[in-house]
């Protein structure tokens, strides 16, 4: 503490506080956040963030050029997309690309259609944590009875009226 009031002591300039760079999943969210859902000050980080990181910049631009085919469900540009996402010279979306053009037909299908499979695949994971937490303890039974308790419950919760905010 002695230390850190000396210089205010001897009538030294401080430093100007410097902000804490975000970490990896910090960024990641704000680079996949609609702009208009981000607040002010990571409206303000983020374009000093893709300054000084060029290859975040060009993710930045493939997760924002994606997201307005998901908004548009226009899967037509979706080809270039993929030979940009290929072209990046990032390791990671280069090999996405790849998997990506596998399934190509079901991308295109889960951008252009209003459907998902988003149900079934939180009832798949409900499924899983129960197994994992009753690993060895638990019968078939008790864990189909588990399972079945909370899709009921989630039922319930889904049809619940909102609440309007004031």
């Amino acid at each position: 503490m002695k230390m850190a009031v000396a210089p205010l002591r001897r009538g030294l300039p401080l430093d100007a506080p410097c902000e804490r760079p975000p970490s990896p999943r910090e960024a990641a969210r704000w680079i996949t956040t609609h702009p208009a859902r981000r607040s002010l000050h990571i409206n303000d980080r983020l374009p000093r963030l893709l300054h000084h990181c060029p290859e975040l910049r060009t993710a930045h631009d493939l997760v924002r050029r994606f997201a307005g085919m998901l908004d548009n469900r226009d899967a037509t540009l979706l080809p270039g997309w993929l030979d940009d996402l290929a072209k990046s010279g990032l390791p990671p979306l280069t090999s996405l690309a790849g998997a990506l053009r596998e399934d190509r037909h079901a991308v295109t299908q889960g951008i252009a259609t209003p459907y998902n499979s988003g149900v079934n695949e939180g009832r798949i994971t409900d499924v899983k944590l129960q197994k994992r937490l009753m690993a060895g303890r638990a019968s078939v039974p008790l864990l189909r009875q588990r399972v079945v308790l909370i899709a009921h419950f989630r039922r319930q919760y889904a049809d619940r009226p909102t609440v309007s905010p004031r």
